[in-house]
C-alpha cells in the first residue's frame, strides 16, 4: 500500500486536528469528507483539496477508493458510523468518547474483531512527551507502587455550548468531554489497572451562563446563544478504585466559581511522586533530604496539533505496518464503563461495583 486513502466523518472543529495530522504525512491520501450539512462539506473540502464530498456517510462508506476514515461527529454516532465502517472494511480512529455508554463500546470491538478491521480511540494524550516520560518512569519503578493518583480537568467558564449541552447528542457534560481524557491518562500511566468501584457526584446549577462579560470561550458550530439549551451536568467529582489498590480523586468542571481554569494530575507512589501538570516535577527523597526534579522537555512538542500529529501517524502505521496499537478499542470500553458508573452513582447516590 502506498498510500493510505482517508476520509473524514464529520467536518466539524476537531476534524481539522485530524486532517492538519493527515497533511503531514507524505503516505497518506484525503479523498472524502462528509457531514450532515452540505455547505460546510463543500467549504471543507475545497479548503483542504478533498476530491469527494458526501452528507450520508453510508454513500462515502461504499467508496472502493478509500482505506480508513476519521470519525469526528457527535458523540451518538460514534458506534453507528464507526461499525458500518468497519463492515465496509475501512480501519477507524474514532474520536473519544468512543460511544454513548460502554454496551455501543462493546458492540464497537465486538465489530473490530469480527471484520479483522483496527478501532482506534482518539485518546489523543497518550501522545504526549510528558506522559510516556511519565510512563517510563513508573515502568522502570522508580516511582514504585502508586497508590493514590488525583487529577482535575477544571474550567472557570467553558461551557461550549449547542451539541455538547444536549444530553441526546453527547452523553452527559465535562465528565465525558474533559474527565475522559484524564481518567484514561491515568489509567494507561499506571498500566491500565480494572476500575472496581466508583463513588461519584454530578452538580447542575449554573448552566451556559452566556451573559458573562470581559471573558471569551470556544463554542460549538451550532451554539444559539439567542436560544441557550443545556441539560447536562456543570461539573463532576469522583473516588474511583482499582483492583491493583490504587485510589483516584478526579474532579472537572464546564462552568465554576473559582479563580481561573486549573488542569492537574499528580501521582503518588511510596518511592516518589509526579504532577504533569501544570508542568512536569518529580518529587523523591535523596541523601535524607526531600528533593524536586523537573526534566527538560520542550513545551512546543506538547501542543495540541504537535500530539495529534503522532496520533494520526500511529494510525497510519498501524494500518500500513501492522504496528500493535496503542489506544486499542478495548481501553474504550474499559474507559466507558467507568464513565457509566460516575454517571449512575451520581443518579443513585450510591457507590457503583464494577
Amino acid at each position: 500500500m502506498d498510500k493510505v486513502k482517508v476520509g473524514i466523518i464529520g467536518a466539524g472543529n476537531i476534524s481539522e486536528l485530524h486532517v492538519q495530522g493527515y497533511k503531514k504525512l507524505e503516505n497518506v491520501e484525503l479523498v472524502a469528507v462528509c457531514d450532515l450539512d452540505k455547505e460546510k462539506a463543500e467549504e471543507y473540502a475545497a479548503k483542504h483539496d478533498i476530491p469527494n464530498i458526501f452528507t450520508d456517510y453510508n454513500k462515502m462508506l461504499k467508496m472502493e477508493d478509500l482505506d480508513a476514515v476519521s470519525v469526528t461527529t457527535w458523540n451518538n454516532s460514534h458506534a453507528p458510523i464507526s461499525i458500518a465502517a468497519m463492515k465496509a472494511g475501512k480501519d477507524v480512529l474514532c474520536e473519544k468518547p468512543l460511544a454513548m455508554n460502554a454496551d455501543e463500546a462493546q458492540k464497537m470491538v465486538d465489530t473490530s474483531k469480527e471484520t479483522n478491521k483496527l478501532l482506534m480511540v482518539g485518546f489523543v494524550r497518550r501522545f504526549e512527551k510528558n506522559a510516556n516520560y511519565i510512563k517510563e518512569t513508573i515502568e522502570n519503578d522508580d516511582l514504585g507502587n502508586v497508590y493514590y493518583a488525583k487529577t482535575g480537568y477544571m474550567r472557570k467558564w467553558g461551557n461550549p455550548g449547542g451539541w455538547f449541552c444536549d444530553k441526546k447528542r453527547s452523553g452527559g457534560g465535562p465528565v465525558i468531554d474533559l474527565g475522559v481524557h484524564v481518567i484514561d491518562l491515568i489509567s494507561y500511566l499506571t498500566g491500565k489497572p480494572k476500575a472496581v468501584s466508583v463513588m461519584a457526584s454530578t452538580f447542575e446549577h449554573l448552566g451556559l451562563k452566556p451573559y458573562i462579560k470581559g471573558m471569551s470561550k470556544y463554542n460549538a458550530k451550532d451554539y444559539d446563544k439567542d436560544n441557550p439549551f443545556c441539560d447536562v451536568e456543570d461539573s463532576a467529582t469522583a473516588l474511583i478504585k482499582y483492583d491493583n489498590g490504587m485510589t483516584l480523586s478526579i474532579e472537572t468542571s464546564w462552568v465554576l466559581h473559582t479563580k481561573e481554569d486549573n488542569n492537574y494530575l499528580m501521582l503518588y507512589g511510596d518511592k516518589a511522586g509526579v504532577k504533569m501538570e501544570p508542568e512536569l516535577e518529580f518529587y523523591k527523597e535523596h541523601n535524607d533530604y526531600f528533593v524536586e526534579e523537573r526534566p527538560i522537555v520542550k513545551e512546543e512538542e506538547d501542543k495540541f496539533s504537535a500530539i495529534f500529529q503522532r496520533e494520526t501517524a500511529h494510525f497510519i502505521d498501524c494500518i500500513i505496518n501492522n504496528t500493535e496499537c496503542r489506544n486499542p478499542g478495548e481501553d474504550g470500553v474499559a474507559i466507558m464503563k467507568i464513565l457509566d458508573a460516575i454517571y449512575e452513582s451520581a443518579r443513585s447516590g450510591h457507590e457503583v461495583i464494577l
